[in-house]
């Protein structure tokens, strides 16, 4: 997700709106109805200990940011290589994204395969994060590579193939396969815009089925995850999901982001996992979460999380109301019906602040927004929620 750019809940159903009625799509069904709190604590509670097979961290601008001068820190202030760091902590995978040409030079095939090789010596699992974009791809946001602006939508959905053939192939060939794969981050909206957006399920779901069929032809192991933003609107999942299944697209995981501040209440986010999971008969992964662990702001960039209104009642904006948080996203995850809920992934859980290492990669001058949300705190030391994030329901 573009943090600085967000739809909102009422936003995404709007932009859903006008295809309701369009050829071949499928009008969302009735709501799936409200659960109250006491419902999501009885299902958080009828999972009992069941452990989450996904404890996930989205380490996407690391490289980028060591390149700048970052360091890591246990949290008596000991200075660790960060993989070594959440391996330890207990996290079972590391999500990066991929973008195709980038302008800084991250986020491409050439950083994700030397990281990719620390995370398997260290035992973590390989979740790789298409954007099919050069820089970033969220529900506002779903702009066409460069390179493929003069491409028709037949070579588009080779373009996509080739793409993530290239990276899910490299991959394989180092031996560090990737144990799950996102075709498209955050897909409200389509992808690729304008052939791939949501007045044109036909071509969106082309692109999809060219990057599935990419990841299963490369990986045969992989499971394959479709995500979307907006975990707590039910409406926006149904209306999705309907119009991609009735393209006979074929996929494994679904995938939600969920923020707290964002995604509306904990009671609305249970609902739609336990809908979506037992309506299309797959199991979902949070693939997007995050929480404060301060308001303050480390450099002269107004964060994202600035202003006491924005918390979530109960949780303070402290490493212990951080840790509450993960705490309370792992049971959400777990009290999906059916087992269906595999895990949560914590969004960008290393991007400290380090000059150079900001939101725009045209511009190295840009600040970060995001450094009150990471997992370790402004003298780099790690916070208790990573290891939260790592043992509670390991």
């Amino acid at each position: 997700m573009r943090r600085r750019s967000v739809l909102t809940a009422a936003g995404a159903a709007a932009l859903a709106a006008p295809v309701l009625g369009a050829a071949q799509a499928v009008a969302a069904p009735g709501s799936a109805g409200a659960v109250g709190a006491a419902g999501v604590a009885g299902a958080a509670g009828s999972s009992g200990a069941r452990r989450l097979e996904i404890r996930g961290v989205d380490i996407s601008s690391l490289p980028k940011n060591e390149d700048h001068g970052a360091v890591y820190r246990t949290a008596d202030g000991r200075c660790e290589d960060p993989v070594r760091l959440i391996a330890r902590a207990g996290v079972t995978h590391a999500r990066l994204k991929v973008w195709v040409n980038p302008a800084d030079g991250y986020n491409n095939k050439a950083h994700v395969l030397p990281l990719a090789r620390r995370l398997k010596r260290a035992g973590v699992g390989i979740w790789i994060d298409f954007h099919y974009s050069d820089s970033w791809a969220d529900p506002a946001h779903q702009t066409k590579p460069a390179a493929w602006a003069g491409l028709d939508v037949a070579g588009l959905s080779r373009a996509v193939y080739d793409h993530t053939a290239d990276v899910l192939g490299a991959l394989r060939r180092q031996g560090t396969p990737a144990q799950l794969v996102q075709i498209g981050n955050e897909l409200n909206g389509g992808l690729i815009w304008p052939e791939g957006n949501w007045e044109h399920f036909d071509n969106m779901t082309a692109f999809l089925k060219a990057g599935l069929s990419a990841a299963r032809d490369t990986t045969p192991r992989v499971r394959t995850i479709l995500h979307l933003a907006n975990g707590g609107d039910n409406g926006l999942y149904r209306w999705w999901f309907d119009n991609v299944v009735s393209y006979g697209v074929d996929f494994d995981i679904i995938g939600l982001s969920y923020y707290p501040f964002w995604h509306g209440p904990i009671e609305n986010a249970a609902a739609n996992m336990a809908d979506i999971t037992a309506r299309y008969g797959k199991p979902c992964v949070i693939a997007e979460t995050a929480y404060p662990f301060t308001l303050e702001s480390e450099d002269a960039v107004n964060d994202i999380m600035n202003d006491p209104s924005q918390l979530t009642e109960g949780y303070p904006a402290t490493p212990a109301g951080q840790a509450a948080w993960l705490r309370t996203v792992a049971d959400l995850a777990a009290g999906v019906p059916g087992g269906q809920g595999l895990g949560y992934c914590y969004w960008e859980g290393l991007w400290t602040y380090r000059a150079g290492s900001g939101w725009d990669p045209t511009d190295p001058s840009s600040g970060n927004a995001w450094e009150n949300l990471a997992l370790f705190d402004f003298q780099d030391r790690e916070l208790p929620g990573l290891r939260t994030l790592g043992r509670y329901r390991s």
